[in-house]
């Protein structure tokens, strides 16, 4: 026994030698308790593990020289993953985008970007005073029209609320109900207090019109994807 707890001590000793080594390149790093807690119990881990490598090694050295390998390969790939996260975070975005309409993508300075939908149209998901909706993005409307269903999603009483405002549609006039949303969520940028108003037609889905995108920081078309910018602080 006296080989493996030598090894075990070795490695025990490597360890805490690299672990100088790191504090000593990123000084303050180990300076809460909280951190040096973690560092005792993961060298206890660290002791008990090693002792069990060794053992292992001197009954069955092929198997353990395998397994030692399979679990060098494990931590450098949790490495790996773990050093591109942020560009794998990207990457899910972007193939999240393609697969659900309204998707957006996070871009620089707080932007958020939309690709053109196979209906030729911008499509956009919000969340609306906690609830998801999906808007159909409209430069010709003058503000915010949520659709029969959609209000009622949100929680307004169709039938209590007063259709006053005609608007001029495909269709024809038809009147709408004003109502205000306190929020209005796309990706990261938040707009406040917004007019809106529940189309008294038949809708298939709700418009953002010029209500919202005129308080944005702006926006801009260009290769099939429409791009808005917060506002300014």
């Amino acid at each position: 026994m006296k080989k493996p707890v030598f090894i075990a001590g070795v490695t025990v000793a490597l360890t805490a030698l690299g672990l100088w080594g790191l504090s000593r390149a990123f000084p303050g790093a180990l300076d809460a308790a909280d951190d040096r807690a973690r560092l005792a119990s993961n060298l206890v881990w660290l002791v008990v593990l090693g002792a069990a490598v060794a053992v292992h090694v001197r009954t069955n050295p092929g198997h353990a020289l395998r397994a030692a390998a399979v679990w060098v390969a494990i931590g450098a790939a949790l490495v790996l993953a773990y050093s591109f996260r942020h560009d794998a975070a990207d990457v899910v975005a972007r193939v999240r985008a393609e697969l659900v309409p309204g998707a957006g993508v996070p871009g620089e300075g707080g932007t958020v970007s939309y690709r053109l939908s196979k209906g030729g149209h911008f499509v956009v998901q919000a969340d609306v005073d906690g609830t998801r909706i999906q808007f159909l993005v409209d430069t010709g409307a003058t503000g915010v029209v949520l659709s029969a269903a959609d209000a009622r999603r949100l929680g307004f009483d169709l039938d209590a609320l007063r259709y006053t405002q005609p608007a001029q549609t495909a269709n024809g006039v038809v009147l709408g109900a004003p109502v205000r949303l306190r929020q209005m969520r796309l990706g990261s940028i938040v707009v406040n207090d917004i007019s809106a108003t529940v189309n008294g037609g038949e809708m298939t889905g709700s418009l953002l019109g010029m209500e919202v995108l005129r308080r944005l920081g702006g926006y801009e078309v260009r290769d099939d994807v429409l791009t808005i910018r917060p506002p300014a602080p």
